[in-house]
Protein backbone atom coordinates (compact mmCIF):
# COMPACT_ATOMS: atom_id res chain seq x y z
CA UNK A 1 0.00 0.00 0.00
CA UNK A 2 1.35 3.43 -0.92
CA UNK A 3 0.48 6.48 1.06
CA UNK A 4 1.75 10.05 1.23
CA UNK A 5 3.23 11.42 4.44
CA UNK A 6 2.70 15.01 5.48
CA UNK A 7 4.05 17.63 5.74
CA UNK A 8 7.02 16.30 3.76
CA UNK A 9 5.85 14.20 0.78
CA UNK A 10 7.31 10.72 0.92
CA UNK A 11 6.72 7.34 -0.56
CA UNK A 12 6.31 4.47 1.88
CA UNK A 13 6.55 1.04 0.22
CA UNK A 14 6.62 -2.28 2.04
CA UNK A 15 8.75 -4.91 0.31
CA UNK A 16 10.13 -8.28 1.46
CA UNK A 17 13.75 -8.64 2.45
CA UNK A 18 15.55 -11.36 0.52
CA UNK A 19 18.91 -12.50 1.82
CA UNK A 20 21.62 -11.16 4.07
CA UNK A 21 23.25 -9.26 1.20
CA UNK A 22 20.12 -7.20 0.79
CA UNK A 23 19.96 -6.57 4.56
CA UNK A 24 23.53 -5.24 4.55
CA UNK A 25 22.89 -3.16 1.46
CA UNK A 26 19.83 -1.59 2.97
CA UNK A 27 21.68 -0.89 6.18
CA UNK A 28 24.35 0.95 4.23
CA UNK A 29 21.61 2.90 2.47
CA UNK A 30 20.02 3.89 5.77
CA UNK A 31 16.80 1.91 5.30
CA UNK A 32 14.90 0.41 8.23
CA UNK A 33 14.02 -3.26 8.55
CA UNK A 34 11.11 -4.58 10.61
CA UNK A 35 9.93 -8.14 11.36
CA UNK A 36 11.42 -9.79 8.30
CA UNK A 37 10.10 -7.05 6.04
CA UNK A 38 11.32 -3.65 5.07
CA UNK A 39 9.83 -0.22 5.34
CA UNK A 40 11.46 2.17 2.89
CA UNK A 41 11.01 5.88 3.17
CA UNK A 42 12.00 7.75 0.02
CA UNK A 43 11.75 11.50 -0.31
CA UNK A 44 9.57 12.08 -3.36
CA UNK A 45 10.45 15.76 -3.48
CA UNK A 46 14.14 14.87 -3.67
CA UNK A 47 13.55 12.35 -6.48
CA UNK A 48 11.50 14.86 -8.43
CA UNK A 49 14.16 17.54 -8.02
CA UNK A 50 16.97 15.16 -9.02
CA UNK A 51 15.10 14.00 -12.11
CA UNK A 52 14.16 17.51 -13.23
CA UNK A 53 17.72 18.75 -12.79
CA UNK A 54 19.10 15.75 -14.71
CA UNK A 55 16.55 16.11 -17.50
CA UNK A 56 17.28 19.81 -17.92
CA UNK A 57 20.95 18.93 -18.41
CA UNK A 58 20.79 15.59 -20.23
CA UNK A 59 17.51 15.35 -22.15
CA UNK A 60 17.89 13.82 -25.59
CA UNK A 61 17.50 16.23 -28.49
CA UNK A 62 14.70 14.52 -30.39
CA UNK A 63 12.72 16.07 -33.26
CA UNK A 64 9.31 15.45 -31.69
CA UNK A 65 10.39 17.42 -28.64
CA UNK A 66 10.78 20.52 -30.78
CA UNK A 67 7.04 20.60 -31.48
CA UNK A 68 4.05 21.18 -29.23
CA UNK A 69 1.48 20.07 -31.79
CA UNK A 70 -0.53 17.22 -30.19
CA UNK A 71 -0.87 15.52 -33.59
CA UNK A 72 2.90 15.39 -34.06
CA UNK A 73 3.40 14.14 -30.51
CA UNK A 74 0.82 11.40 -31.08
CA UNK A 75 2.55 10.29 -34.29
CA UNK A 76 5.90 10.05 -32.47
CA UNK A 77 4.46 8.03 -29.60
CA UNK A 78 2.91 5.50 -31.97
CA UNK A 79 6.10 5.21 -34.01
CA UNK A 80 8.22 4.71 -30.91
CA UNK A 81 6.26 1.61 -29.92
CA UNK A 82 8.49 -1.37 -30.76
CA UNK A 83 10.88 0.76 -32.84
CA UNK A 84 14.23 2.31 -31.93
CA UNK A 85 14.63 6.08 -31.71
CA UNK A 86 17.36 6.07 -34.38
CA UNK A 87 15.01 4.35 -36.83
CA UNK A 88 11.98 6.49 -36.00
CA UNK A 89 13.71 9.86 -36.54
CA UNK A 90 13.83 9.69 -40.34
CA UNK A 91 10.39 8.11 -40.67
CA UNK A 92 8.90 10.73 -38.37
CA UNK A 93 10.15 13.67 -40.45
CA UNK A 94 9.05 12.12 -43.74
CA UNK A 95 5.66 11.09 -42.39
CA UNK A 96 4.84 14.59 -41.13
CA UNK A 97 5.95 16.09 -44.43
CA UNK A 98 3.58 13.72 -46.24
CA UNK A 99 0.74 13.95 -43.67
CA UNK A 100 1.18 17.24 -41.75
CA UNK A 101 -2.25 17.13 -40.07
CA UNK A 102 -4.83 14.61 -38.95
CA UNK A 103 -7.06 15.82 -41.78
CA UNK A 104 -4.33 15.11 -44.34
CA UNK A 105 -3.79 11.65 -42.88
CA UNK A 106 -7.52 10.92 -42.89
CA UNK A 107 -7.89 12.02 -46.51
CA UNK A 108 -5.03 9.81 -47.75
CA UNK A 109 -5.66 6.27 -49.00
CA UNK A 110 -4.46 3.53 -46.67
CA UNK A 111 -2.03 2.37 -49.35
CA UNK A 112 -0.20 5.70 -49.17
CA UNK A 113 0.01 5.50 -45.38
CA UNK A 114 1.40 1.97 -45.52
CA UNK A 115 3.93 3.03 -48.15
CA UNK A 116 5.13 5.86 -45.88
CA UNK A 117 5.39 3.33 -43.03
CA UNK A 118 7.16 0.71 -45.17
CA UNK A 119 10.15 -0.88 -43.44
CA UNK A 120 9.27 0.16 -39.90
CA UNK A 121 7.24 -2.97 -39.17
CA UNK A 122 4.26 -3.57 -36.90
CA UNK A 123 1.96 -2.29 -39.63
CA UNK A 124 -1.14 -2.47 -37.48
CA UNK A 125 0.14 0.81 -36.02
CA UNK A 126 -0.17 2.48 -39.43
CA UNK A 127 -3.61 1.01 -40.05
CA UNK A 128 -4.78 2.18 -36.63
CA UNK A 129 -3.30 5.65 -37.16
CA UNK A 130 -5.23 5.96 -40.40
CA UNK A 131 -8.47 4.77 -38.78
CA UNK A 132 -7.93 7.06 -35.80
CA UNK A 133 -7.27 10.06 -38.07
CA UNK A 134 -10.59 9.40 -39.81
CA UNK A 135 -12.34 9.27 -36.43
CA UNK A 136 -10.66 12.55 -35.46
CA UNK A 137 -11.86 14.15 -38.68
CA UNK A 138 -15.40 12.82 -38.20
CA UNK A 139 -15.88 13.28 -34.46
CA UNK A 140 -13.32 15.76 -33.12
CA UNK A 141 -12.93 18.40 -35.81
CA UNK A 142 -9.58 16.97 -36.88
CA UNK A 143 -7.97 17.70 -33.50
CA UNK A 144 -6.76 15.34 -30.81
CA UNK A 145 -9.00 15.51 -27.73
CA UNK A 146 -7.39 16.73 -24.51
CA UNK A 147 -8.74 14.08 -22.17
CA UNK A 148 -7.71 10.48 -21.58
CA UNK A 149 -11.13 8.92 -22.09
CA UNK A 150 -11.54 10.46 -25.54
CA UNK A 151 -7.98 9.59 -26.51
CA UNK A 152 -8.68 5.98 -25.50
CA UNK A 153 -11.63 5.93 -27.88
CA UNK A 154 -9.30 6.23 -30.87
CA UNK A 155 -8.28 3.02 -32.68
CA UNK A 156 -4.92 1.74 -31.49
CA UNK A 157 -4.68 4.11 -28.50
CA UNK A 158 -4.20 2.13 -25.30
CA UNK A 159 -3.45 3.25 -21.74
CA UNK A 160 0.22 4.02 -22.39
CA UNK A 161 -0.27 6.09 -25.55
CA UNK A 162 -3.22 7.97 -24.06
CA UNK A 163 -1.24 8.85 -20.94
CA UNK A 164 1.84 9.84 -22.94
CA UNK A 165 -0.09 12.17 -25.26
CA UNK A 166 -2.19 13.57 -22.39
CA UNK A 167 0.89 14.40 -20.32
CA UNK A 168 3.28 15.61 -23.03
CA UNK A 169 0.84 17.37 -25.35
CA UNK A 170 -1.76 18.63 -22.87
CA UNK A 171 0.07 18.81 -19.53
CA UNK A 172 -2.26 16.41 -17.73
CA UNK A 173 -0.98 14.63 -14.62
CA UNK A 174 -0.79 11.16 -16.19
CA UNK A 175 2.08 8.74 -15.57
CA UNK A 176 3.41 6.34 -18.20
CA UNK A 177 5.21 3.04 -17.85
CA UNK A 178 7.02 1.70 -20.90
CA UNK A 179 9.92 -0.75 -20.88
CA UNK A 180 12.46 1.90 -19.93
CA UNK A 181 10.36 3.30 -17.10
CA UNK A 182 9.54 -0.19 -15.80
CA UNK A 183 13.26 -0.99 -15.61
CA UNK A 184 14.06 2.20 -13.68
CA UNK A 185 11.22 1.66 -11.21
CA UNK A 186 11.98 -2.04 -10.71
CA UNK A 187 15.54 -1.16 -9.77
CA UNK A 188 14.89 1.94 -7.68
CA UNK A 189 12.12 0.24 -5.68
CA UNK A 190 13.56 -3.28 -5.81
CA UNK A 191 10.62 -4.96 -7.51
CA UNK A 192 11.63 -8.62 -7.63
CA UNK A 193 8.55 -9.94 -9.39
CA UNK A 194 7.92 -10.39 -13.09
CA UNK A 195 7.19 -6.89 -14.44
CA UNK A 196 4.98 -8.36 -17.16
CA UNK A 197 2.42 -9.61 -14.64
CA UNK A 198 -0.72 -7.40 -14.61
CA UNK A 199 -0.61 -6.88 -10.83
CA UNK A 200 3.04 -5.88 -10.95
CA UNK A 201 2.43 -3.54 -13.88
CA UNK A 202 -0.35 -1.87 -11.91
CA UNK A 203 2.09 -1.43 -9.04
CA UNK A 204 4.61 0.19 -11.38
CA UNK A 205 1.97 2.57 -12.71
CA UNK A 206 1.09 3.46 -9.12
CA UNK A 207 4.75 4.12 -8.32
CA UNK A 208 5.21 6.21 -11.47
CA UNK A 209 2.10 8.21 -10.60
CA UNK A 210 3.45 8.97 -7.14
CA UNK A 211 6.56 10.51 -8.70
CA UNK A 212 4.74 12.85 -11.09
CA UNK A 213 5.06 16.50 -10.01
CA UNK A 214 1.72 18.31 -10.41
CA UNK A 215 1.74 20.10 -13.75
CA UNK A 216 5.00 18.47 -14.87
CA UNK A 217 4.00 14.95 -15.81
CA UNK A 218 5.32 15.34 -19.35
CA UNK A 219 8.74 16.29 -18.03
CA UNK A 220 8.89 13.43 -15.55
CA UNK A 221 7.63 10.84 -18.01
CA UNK A 222 10.19 11.84 -20.62
CA UNK A 223 12.93 12.06 -17.99
CA UNK A 224 12.27 8.52 -16.77
CA UNK A 225 12.16 7.23 -20.35
CA UNK A 226 15.46 8.96 -21.15
CA UNK A 227 17.05 7.65 -17.97
CA UNK A 228 16.12 4.09 -18.86
CA UNK A 229 17.28 4.50 -22.46
CA UNK A 230 20.65 6.11 -21.75
CA UNK A 231 21.76 5.35 -18.16
CA UNK A 232 19.64 2.66 -16.50
CA UNK A 233 20.11 0.37 -19.48
CA UNK A 234 19.22 -3.35 -19.62
CA UNK A 235 22.86 -4.42 -19.45
CA UNK A 236 25.72 -2.54 -17.81
CA UNK A 237 23.74 0.33 -16.26
CA UNK A 238 25.88 3.42 -15.63
CA UNK A 239 24.97 3.73 -11.97
CA UNK A 240 27.70 6.30 -11.23
CA UNK A 241 25.99 8.70 -13.65
CA UNK A 242 22.46 8.09 -12.40
CA UNK A 243 20.61 10.94 -10.66
CA UNK A 244 18.71 8.32 -8.59
CA UNK A 245 21.73 6.35 -7.37
CA UNK A 246 21.28 7.46 -3.75
CA UNK A 247 17.66 6.31 -3.79
CA UNK A 248 18.14 3.04 -5.65
CA UNK A 249 17.46 -0.03 -3.52
CA UNK A 250 18.78 -2.41 -6.17
CA UNK A 251 22.09 -0.55 -6.28
CA UNK A 252 22.27 -0.63 -2.49
CA UNK A 253 21.68 -4.38 -2.59
CA UNK A 254 24.10 -4.91 -5.47
CA UNK A 255 21.49 -6.59 -7.65
CA UNK A 256 20.77 -3.91 -10.25
CA UNK A 257 21.95 -6.18 -13.09
CA UNK A 258 19.38 -8.82 -12.09
CA UNK A 259 16.38 -6.54 -12.48
CA UNK A 260 13.81 -6.23 -13.85
CA UNK A 261 12.53 -9.79 -13.62
CA UNK A 262 10.95 -10.94 -16.88
CA UNK A 263 9.35 -14.21 -17.93
CA UNK A 264 11.72 -16.77 -19.47
CA UNK A 265 11.94 -16.53 -23.22
CA UNK A 266 9.93 -19.05 -25.15
CA UNK A 267 11.43 -21.04 -27.97
CA UNK A 268 10.85 -19.10 -31.18
CA UNK A 269 9.23 -21.24 -33.87
CA UNK A 270 10.71 -21.30 -37.37
CA UNK A 271 8.89 -21.78 -40.66
CA UNK A 272 10.08 -22.39 -44.21
CA UNK A 273 8.13 -20.22 -46.63
CA UNK A 274 8.02 -20.68 -50.41
CA UNK A 275 6.97 -17.80 -52.67
CA UNK A 276 6.58 -17.57 -56.42
CA UNK A 277 7.99 -14.69 -58.43
CA UNK A 278 5.89 -15.12 -61.56
CA UNK A 279 7.21 -13.04 -64.47
CA UNK A 280 5.35 -12.69 -67.77
CA UNK A 281 5.95 -10.19 -70.57
CA UNK A 282 8.15 -8.03 -68.35
CA UNK A 283 5.62 -7.87 -65.55
CA UNK A 284 5.59 -9.63 -62.17
CA UNK A 285 2.57 -10.89 -60.27
CA UNK A 286 1.90 -9.46 -56.80
CA UNK A 287 -1.04 -9.79 -54.44
CA UNK A 288 -2.51 -7.71 -51.64
CA UNK A 289 -2.71 -9.25 -48.18
CA UNK A 290 -6.06 -9.08 -46.42
CA UNK A 291 -6.30 -6.06 -44.08
CA UNK A 292 -6.57 -8.04 -40.85
CA UNK A 293 -3.65 -9.86 -39.28
CA UNK A 294 0.11 -9.78 -39.78
CA UNK A 295 1.29 -7.44 -42.56
CA UNK A 296 -2.31 -6.65 -43.46
CA UNK A 297 -2.73 -4.29 -46.41
CA UNK A 298 0.76 -4.87 -47.82
CA UNK A 299 1.64 -6.30 -51.22
CA UNK A 300 3.70 -9.47 -51.58
CA UNK A 301 4.66 -12.29 -53.89
CA UNK A 302 2.16 -15.16 -53.60
CA UNK A 303 3.27 -18.02 -51.39
CA UNK A 304 3.15 -19.43 -47.90
CA UNK A 305 4.41 -22.02 -45.42
CA UNK A 306 5.80 -25.34 -46.54
CA UNK A 307 3.76 -28.27 -45.28
CA UNK A 308 5.16 -31.21 -43.35
CA UNK A 309 7.14 -33.50 -45.67
CA UNK A 310 6.55 -31.18 -48.63
CA UNK A 311 9.30 -30.07 -50.98
CA UNK A 312 9.79 -26.34 -51.44
CA UNK A 313 9.07 -26.61 -55.17
CA UNK A 314 5.78 -28.38 -54.49
CA UNK A 315 4.93 -25.85 -51.78
CA UNK A 316 5.36 -22.88 -54.10
CA UNK A 317 3.17 -24.47 -56.79
CA UNK A 318 0.45 -25.30 -54.25
CA UNK A 319 0.57 -21.94 -52.46
CA UNK A 320 0.40 -19.91 -55.68
CA UNK A 321 -2.58 -21.98 -56.85
CA UNK A 322 -4.39 -21.58 -53.52
CA UNK A 323 -3.67 -17.87 -53.27
CA UNK A 324 -4.17 -16.53 -56.81
CA UNK A 325 -5.56 -19.49 -58.79
CA UNK A 326 -2.88 -20.08 -61.43
CA UNK A 327 -0.58 -22.96 -62.26
CA UNK A 328 3.14 -22.22 -62.25
CA UNK A 329 6.39 -24.06 -62.79
CA UNK A 330 9.42 -23.11 -60.65
CA UNK A 331 12.42 -22.49 -62.90
CA UNK A 332 15.11 -21.20 -60.55
CA UNK A 333 15.74 -20.39 -56.90
CA UNK A 334 15.97 -16.62 -56.92
CA UNK A 335 16.73 -15.77 -53.28
CA UNK A 336 16.77 -17.15 -49.76
CA UNK A 337 15.81 -14.57 -47.14
CA UNK A 338 15.88 -15.05 -43.37
CA UNK A 339 13.67 -12.77 -41.33
CA UNK A 340 12.50 -12.55 -37.73
CA UNK A 341 9.10 -11.37 -36.58
CA UNK A 342 8.02 -10.83 -32.99
CA UNK A 343 6.95 -14.38 -32.24
CA UNK A 344 8.48 -16.47 -35.02
CA UNK A 345 11.22 -16.65 -37.65
CA UNK A 346 11.03 -17.55 -41.32
CA UNK A 347 13.34 -18.59 -44.11
CA UNK A 348 11.77 -17.38 -47.34
CA UNK A 349 12.67 -19.33 -50.48
CA UNK A 350 11.75 -17.24 -53.52
CA UNK A 351 11.45 -19.12 -56.81
CA UNK A 352 11.27 -17.51 -60.19
CA UNK A 353 8.29 -19.20 -61.86
CA UNK A 354 6.82 -19.66 -65.32
CA UNK A 355 3.09 -19.03 -65.71
CA UNK A 356 1.62 -22.24 -67.12
CA UNK A 357 -2.15 -21.70 -67.09
CA UNK A 358 -5.06 -19.95 -65.42
CA UNK A 359 -6.05 -16.34 -64.80
CA UNK A 360 -4.71 -14.67 -61.68
CA UNK A 361 -7.51 -13.69 -59.32
CA UNK A 362 -7.79 -12.96 -55.57
CA UNK A 363 -8.66 -16.16 -53.71
CA UNK A 364 -6.76 -15.97 -50.40
CA UNK A 365 -5.88 -12.29 -50.83
CA UNK A 366 -7.65 -9.00 -51.50
CA UNK A 367 -6.32 -8.14 -54.98
CA UNK A 368 -3.81 -9.19 -57.63
CA UNK A 369 -1.79 -7.11 -60.09
CA UNK A 370 0.71 -7.67 -62.88
CA UNK A 371 3.25 -4.88 -62.33
CA UNK A 372 6.26 -3.87 -64.39
CA UNK A 373 9.49 -4.41 -62.48
CA UNK A 374 10.27 -0.68 -62.61
CA UNK A 375 6.98 0.12 -60.83
CA UNK A 376 7.34 -2.19 -57.83
CA UNK A 377 8.58 0.72 -55.71
CA UNK A 378 5.10 2.25 -55.96
CA UNK A 379 3.74 -0.49 -53.69
CA UNK A 380 4.29 -1.15 -49.98
CA UNK A 381 5.96 -4.53 -49.37
CA UNK A 382 7.10 -6.32 -46.20
CA UNK A 383 10.80 -5.99 -45.54
CA UNK A 384 11.69 -9.56 -46.54
CA UNK A 385 10.15 -9.00 -49.98
CA UNK A 386 12.49 -6.11 -50.68
CA UNK A 387 15.43 -8.50 -50.76
CA UNK A 388 13.58 -10.64 -53.27
CA UNK A 389 12.89 -7.56 -55.41
CA UNK A 390 16.58 -6.65 -55.29
CA UNK A 391 17.56 -10.16 -56.38
CA UNK A 392 15.04 -10.08 -59.22
CA UNK A 393 16.33 -6.73 -60.48
CA UNK A 394 19.91 -7.96 -60.33
CA UNK A 395 19.04 -11.06 -62.35
CA UNK A 396 16.96 -9.16 -64.89
CA UNK A 397 19.50 -6.36 -65.20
Amino acid sequence: MLRARRPHPALRATLPLEGEGLRRGLARAGRRAYDGGMETVVDIAAIRAAMEDWYNRCARNLPWRQRRDPYAIWISEVMLQQTRVATVTGYYRRFLQRFPTAEALAAAPLSAVLKAWEGMGYYSRARNLHAAARKLAADFGGKLPADVASLRSLPGVGPYTAAAVASIAFGLDEAVVDGNVARVLARVFLIRRNVKLPAVHRRLVELAGSLVPPGKAGMMNQALMDLGATVCTPRGPRCDDCPLRRFCLALAAGCQNDLPVKPPRKTTPHYDVAVGVVVKAGRVLIDLRKPEGLLGGLWEFPGGKRGAGESLEHAVVREVREEVGIEVEPTALLAVVRHAYTHFRITMHAYECRHMSGRARPIACDAVKWVHLSRLDDYAFPKANHKVIAALRERRG
